[in-house]
């Protein structure tokens, strides 16, 4: 009887999914490749998989041994041995810091993670939710884009290759911080004058701005105050915003207001015993806090922006200045005369 050799080609090897895992093994590596069907051995660098399963003549499992470094995968049939695809097992990693610590609940900020054998980093999460990305920079550094969450502290995870490691509780959602009020609501062009702000989520403050200009210095009272020196500004309405790590407020408004200024008086004199009235017409007069004649307040009633009147205080025959005070200033003084009743 007559024999007919059949020539069966070698293995070949096309890759290996995943080409890395853990130092100490049992991570399933799917090889794809040719001529696999009579798979008698599969071999990480010298050592042989923990087991192996042959699927179809393209397709080959095998579960990685233990071991260290990059290797070599190569399988083993009648017809000889394969190639070699390179496997890399990598050590465990491990989390030591994470900074910024904290962000926004909306998330959308970049983290940078800094530990061991980040290297092949798949994952990071932050309390179970998925990073919007992943970097690595280094086997010792990557950064991450934190997911949005609710407010309060959550474990920080990295997934790689060689295993899991978590720092737990080390990155705090903050929530927004949230304005009320703006006492008092307004003052000098000048800025110096300090006001206090009410408010929410107020303690991790970094920033209080009046428009766009940063307060001359803020002082975090609590969470739900703080006071702040103004900054000069041009006259009319501006917002006033707090930012924190967790977000830029809402704004409340301040208006800077000019100082009030006197143009006339009338009359310009009366009897020393007082007891009538003066007419003062200039500008600036809306909120008018206090009108002194010769230094002493007294009442007064609010007109318009450019008029008010004042009572004439009683007092010594002579002139007295007459000035205006507002949360934007004092005036310049206008004289008012005093005459004594004519002797008989």
């Amino acid at each position: 009887m007559a024999f007919t050799y059949v020539s069966v080609p070698a293995p070949v090897l096309t890759s290996a999914v995943p080409n890395s895992g853990p130092t100490a093994g049992g991570t399933t590596v799917t090889l794809t490749g040719t001529a696999l069907a009579t798979t008698t051995d599969v071999r990480f660098g010298s050592t042989p998989a923990t087991s192996f399963t042959v699927v179809s003549d393209t397709h080959v499992t095998a579960v990685a041994p233990a071991g260290t470094g990059t290797v070599q995968i190569t399988v083993t049939t009648p017809s000889g041995i394969s190639n070699g695809l390179p496997y890399t097992y990598s050590g465990a990693p491990t989390l030591t810091g994470i900074s910024p610590n904290s962000g926004p609940t909306a998330g959308g900020n970049t983290v940078t993670l800094t530990g061991t054998n980040l290297t092949g980093a798949s994952s990071v999460t932050f309390g179970g939710t998925p990073a919007a990305s992943v970097t690595v920079i280094s086997p010792t550094q990557i950064t991450a884009v934190v997911p949005a969450a609710t407010a309060g502290p959550v474990d920080v995870t990295v997934i790689t290759p060689g295993g899991t490691s978590t720092l737990p509780k080390a990155y705090f959602y903050v929530s927004a911080p949230v304005l009320t009020a703006v006492l008092p609501l307004s003052g000098p062009l000048g800025g110096g004058n300090t006001v206090t702000l009410t408010g929410t989520h107020l303690v991790e403050a970094t920033a209080v701005r009046f428009g766009s200009t940063p307060a001359t210095s803020f002082t975090v009272v609590s969470d739900s105050q703080i006071t702040a020196v103004v900054p000069a500004g041009a006259a009319g309405q501006v917002g006033v915003t707090v930012t924190t790590v967790g977000g830029t407020s809402n704004p409340v408004s301040y208006t800077y207001l000019a100082a009030p200024t006197i143009t006339t008086l009338a009359p310009t004199q009366g009897p020393t015993s007082g007891g009538t009235t003066v007419t003062l017409t200039g500008t600036n007069f809306a909120q008018t806090t206090t009108v002194l004649f010769g230094g002493v307040p007294t009442g007064f009633t609010v007109v318009s922006d450019t008029h008010l009147v004042a009572d004439v205080l009683a007092g010594p025959a002579g002139p007295v200045n007459v000035t205006v005070t507002t949360p934007g200033g004092t005036s310049a003084p206008k004289v008012y005369t005093r005459v004594a009743s004519p002797g008989i």
